[in-house]
């Protein structure tokens, strides 16, 4: 169990992920942006490091969103659009996030990075905090509720506890 730490602001996080994708053109858009921080968010918690940002995630067609995130690149970005180092805010700096935020971040991308936001999104599609939060909705329903913290921190602890019963020799 990891020592609480100070809580980040979301748009810090998002641009500290930005920035890691800054010089691979096209690797980044706001799809994978999205379910990249939902990964973030999820694992701290799993962790028990509680949240690293303040802010949920709607459990949206696309996968699990964050709407100020989402509201910040409405006007000139669609889900798919390219992200890139010119949507970094201009008071942003990899200081503004903790050295154990960044670390954290640094591992979620080191797994998650390499997926596409497609796959990202079937990836949630199969876990059960989205799941849960669309209940009976359709796949193409509309649904704006709230992934509760509380079952993506006990799905993905599972998944730990999971983890580190396969490595343990029998």
């Amino acid at each position: 169990m990891e020592a609480r730490e100070r809580v980040s602001n979301i748009h810090d996080v998002t641009d500290y992920i930005i920035g890691r994708f800054a010089d691979d053109p096209g690797s980044l858009n706001v799809l994978k942006l999205q379910k990249l921080l939902y990964y973030v968010q999820a694992w701290h918690l799993a962790f028990g490091a509680g949240v690293l940002f303040i802010g949920g995630f709607q459990a949206w067609v696309h996968g699990p969103a964050n709407r100020e995130i989402y509201d910040r690149f409405k006007t000139t970005h669609t889900m798919f659009s390219d992200v890139n180092r010119d949507h970094i805010q201009p008071t942003f700096r990899d200081e503004n996030l903790s050295k154990g935020a960044r670390r954290h971040i640094d591992e979620v991308l080191e797994a998650y990075g390499e997926l596409s936001g497609i796959q990202l999104e079937h990836m949630t599609h199969d876990e059960r905090p989205w799941i849960e939060a669309r209940g009976a909705l359709r796949s193409f329903e509309r649904c704006e509720t709230v992934i509760k913290e509380s079952s993506m921190e006990r799905f993905y602890r599972e998944l730990l506890e999971q983890a580190s019963e396969d490595d343990t020799p029998h």
